[in-house]
Protein backbone atom coordinates (compact mmCIF):
# COMPACT_ATOMS: atom_id res chain seq x y z
CA UNK A 1 0.00 0.00 0.00
CA UNK A 2 1.53 3.30 -1.04
CA UNK A 3 1.08 6.39 1.13
CA UNK A 4 -0.10 9.45 -0.72
CA UNK A 5 -0.46 13.06 0.30
CA UNK A 6 -4.16 12.33 0.75
CA UNK A 7 -3.34 10.18 3.82
CA UNK A 8 -1.68 13.13 5.57
CA UNK A 9 -4.53 15.38 4.46
CA UNK A 10 -7.10 12.90 5.77
CA UNK A 11 -5.34 12.74 9.14
CA UNK A 12 -5.16 16.55 9.23
CA UNK A 13 -8.90 16.68 8.62
CA UNK A 14 -9.55 14.24 11.49
CA UNK A 15 -7.41 16.39 13.76
CA UNK A 16 -8.96 19.72 12.73
CA UNK A 17 -12.60 18.71 12.22
CA UNK A 18 -13.05 16.16 15.01
CA UNK A 19 -10.16 16.07 17.49
CA UNK A 20 -9.43 19.77 18.09
CA UNK A 21 -13.09 20.75 17.57
CA UNK A 22 -14.26 18.06 19.98
CA UNK A 23 -11.82 19.11 22.69
CA UNK A 24 -12.55 22.82 22.27
CA UNK A 25 -16.34 22.48 22.20
CA UNK A 26 -16.64 19.45 24.51
CA UNK A 27 -18.35 17.69 21.59
CA UNK A 28 -18.35 13.96 22.34
CA UNK A 29 -19.83 13.10 18.94
CA UNK A 30 -16.91 14.80 17.20
CA UNK A 31 -14.39 13.08 19.50
CA UNK A 32 -15.99 9.69 18.86
CA UNK A 33 -15.33 10.21 15.14
CA UNK A 34 -11.62 10.71 15.89
CA UNK A 35 -11.02 7.75 18.21
CA UNK A 36 -11.10 3.98 17.89
CA UNK A 37 -13.18 2.56 20.80
CA UNK A 38 -10.19 0.69 22.29
CA UNK A 39 -7.91 3.72 22.55
CA UNK A 40 -5.81 4.18 25.70
CA UNK A 41 -4.59 7.60 26.87
CA UNK A 42 -1.31 7.67 28.81
CA UNK A 43 1.29 10.19 29.90
CA UNK A 44 1.75 12.78 32.60
CA UNK A 45 -0.14 15.91 33.62
CA UNK A 46 1.45 18.45 35.97
CA UNK A 47 4.11 15.84 36.77
CA UNK A 48 1.62 13.13 37.77
CA UNK A 49 0.98 9.89 35.88
CA UNK A 50 -2.04 9.95 33.57
CA UNK A 51 -3.77 6.77 32.44
CA UNK A 52 -7.34 6.61 31.16
CA UNK A 53 -9.49 4.39 29.06
CA UNK A 54 -11.39 6.14 26.30
CA UNK A 55 -14.64 5.84 28.29
CA UNK A 56 -12.99 7.51 31.31
CA UNK A 57 -11.71 10.30 29.07
CA UNK A 58 -15.14 10.83 27.47
CA UNK A 59 -16.73 10.94 30.92
CA UNK A 60 -14.24 13.63 32.00
CA UNK A 61 -14.95 15.68 28.85
CA UNK A 62 -18.69 15.32 29.39
CA UNK A 63 -18.43 16.54 33.00
CA UNK A 64 -16.12 19.52 32.51
CA UNK A 65 -16.80 22.96 31.14
CA UNK A 66 -15.49 23.12 27.59
CA UNK A 67 -12.76 25.62 26.75
CA UNK A 68 -15.28 27.28 24.39
CA UNK A 69 -17.89 27.72 27.14
CA UNK A 70 -15.25 28.90 29.63
CA UNK A 71 -14.21 31.75 27.35
CA UNK A 72 -10.58 30.76 27.84
CA UNK A 73 -8.15 30.50 24.98
CA UNK A 74 -7.61 27.27 23.09
CA UNK A 75 -5.09 26.36 20.44
CA UNK A 76 -4.59 23.07 18.63
CA UNK A 77 -1.54 22.81 16.40
CA UNK A 78 -0.35 20.00 14.15
CA UNK A 79 3.44 19.75 14.41
CA UNK A 80 3.93 16.79 12.08
CA UNK A 81 2.30 13.75 10.54
CA UNK A 82 4.19 10.66 9.45
CA UNK A 83 2.24 7.92 7.65
CA UNK A 84 3.31 4.53 6.37
CA UNK A 85 0.85 2.11 4.81
CA UNK A 86 -2.02 1.79 7.32
CA UNK A 87 -0.28 3.38 10.32
CA UNK A 88 0.62 6.94 11.21
CA UNK A 89 1.81 9.16 14.03
CA UNK A 90 0.77 12.77 14.50
CA UNK A 91 2.63 15.10 16.82
CA UNK A 92 0.34 17.85 18.07
CA UNK A 93 0.22 20.61 20.67
CA UNK A 94 -2.92 21.53 22.58
CA UNK A 95 -3.04 24.63 24.75
CA UNK A 96 -6.11 24.89 26.97
CA UNK A 97 -6.82 26.20 30.46
CA UNK A 98 -3.47 26.10 32.30
CA UNK A 99 -2.18 23.14 30.30
CA UNK A 100 0.27 22.93 27.42
CA UNK A 101 -0.04 19.40 26.12
CA UNK A 102 2.50 17.90 23.77
CA UNK A 103 0.95 14.80 22.28
CA UNK A 104 1.83 11.86 20.08
CA UNK A 105 -1.26 10.31 18.51
CA UNK A 106 -1.03 6.91 16.84
CA UNK A 107 -3.44 6.39 13.95
CA UNK A 108 -4.58 3.34 12.07
CA UNK A 109 -6.51 3.26 8.82
CA UNK A 110 -9.63 1.10 9.08
CA UNK A 111 -11.81 0.76 5.97
CA UNK A 112 -10.27 3.88 4.37
CA UNK A 113 -10.82 5.91 7.57
CA UNK A 114 -8.03 7.15 9.84
CA UNK A 115 -8.70 6.96 13.61
CA UNK A 116 -6.63 7.49 16.76
CA UNK A 117 -5.69 4.18 18.39
CA UNK A 118 -3.33 5.49 21.09
CA UNK A 119 -2.73 8.86 22.72
CA UNK A 120 0.42 9.75 24.64
CA UNK A 121 0.57 13.19 26.23
CA UNK A 122 2.72 15.28 28.48
CA UNK A 123 1.91 18.61 30.06
CA UNK A 124 4.99 20.75 29.39
CA UNK A 125 6.18 24.10 30.68
CA UNK A 126 6.61 26.76 28.02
Amino acid sequence: MEVTLSDSEAISQVLENYYFKGIYEGDLNALKEAYHPGTMLVGDVKGLPYFKTLDQYFDAVKNRQSPKDSGKSFKGEIVSITALNSIAVAEVKVKMYDFNYHEFLSFHKFDSRWVIVNKMLSDVNL
